[in-house]
């Protein structure tokens, strides 16, 4: 594969792993900071804004791993890619809410 393909899947995997919290947050009722909230990323959304938010995350995610070159399951590689974008991504966003008064 072409490097562009595997940098499509390590950002697939960050938007996938984004997906989680605000979809979840958002069907369950919960506000959750969203970048539409004011300020950016710390004031609170409304559950609707965030059901939208990772669900877009979700699309995006999806255009990135299935339709920017070839995945495959079965290829160890593009499975690690993936994992590792979103690894890293749940890093960042546990570093984040960790020490916003919204995450605890």
């Amino acid at each position: 594969m072409r490097w562009y393909v595997y940098l499509a899947h390590f950002f697939g995997g960050a938007f996938l792993v984004n997906a989680i919290p605000h979809f979840t947050s958002g069907v369950t009722g919960r506000p959750f900071p969203s970048p539409f909230a004011s300020p950016p990323g710390k004031g609170m959304s409304s559950p609707v804004v965030n059901v939208l938010w990772g669900a877009l995350n979700l699309a995006i995610a999806y255009v990135l791993v299935y339709r920017v070159g070839e995945f495959d399951l079965h290829q160890t590689v593009s499975v690690i890619v993936i994992g590792a974008g979103g690894l890293l991504m749940g890093i960042q966003l546990a570093t984040w809410f960790g020490r916003s008064p919204h995450g605890r």
